[in-house]
């Protein structure tokens, strides 16, 4: 399946009568978010459809560093998952006021926040992240709030080439971002493959 049958959905609901509705996209470290994203955005308004990423919700480096994780941020218990599930939760059954989150900047390795916003009157909400499907780390409570779902596949070395890529042009060097992508991002992306049976429907990118 394509991106465009992504946007096909999202066009259907747009036109139809339901309530807002939530999409979850899950994909490995460098599977392509982003692209995905970047398309919705470029083929509706964003008043219409609004996008939450979950890496707004990365816990800080401070608190990573008093946790004995920081070596580890990215994986499934470096987030505020609390944070973010009430996010979620506020935004499927509060259609009535505008919901703001943080947003996550790679160039400073933290979230700002209230950058993000979900405006009233979206009528659907996509959200992209690497755990929206787990049930371990108190992520379990995402699953439910969600009306669809999806899940990137990517061929790996591709996918772990273009991640080295991103850790260095934010700053890493070729050594740091390969150690870190076929370490600790590679970890991650196994735990998410487990659950990536959950998704109704599939992109593959190449």
């Amino acid at each position: 399946m394509s991106i465009e049958l992504l946007v096909e959905q999202i066009q259907s609901l747009l036109a139809g009568q339901s309530p807002r509705t939530l999409i979850g996209i899950v994909g490995k470290p460098g599977a392509g978010k982003s692209t995905v994203v970047e398309e919705i955005q470029k083929s509706f308004d964003s008043k219409d459809v609004s996008i939450i990423p979950m890496d707004g919700f990365h816990l800080s480096n401070k608190e990573l560093i008093t946790l004995g994780r920081r070596d580890r941020k990215g994986a499934p218990d470096t987030f505020d998952v609390e944070g973010f599930t009430s996010l979620l939760s506020k935004v499927k059954l509060n259609h009535k006021t505008d919901h703001k989150f943080p947003i996550f900047h790679r160039e400073i390795e933290a979230s700002m926040a209230d950058e993000g916003l979900v405006p009233k009157e979206s009528k659907v909400v996509v959200i992209e992240g690497n755990y929206l499907f787990s049930e371990d780390h108190n992520w379990s409570a995402v699953f439910p709030l969600l009306n669809h779902t999806w899940f990137i596949e990517i061929d790996d070395e591709v996918r772990i080439e273009r991640l080295i890529a991103r850790h260095i042009r934010y700053g890493k060097t070729p050594e740091e971002a390969e150690a870190w992508s076929r370490g600790s991002d590679e970890t991650n992306a196994r735990f998410i493959e487990l659950t990536a049976h959950r998704a109704e429907n599939l992109i593959k990118l190449s």
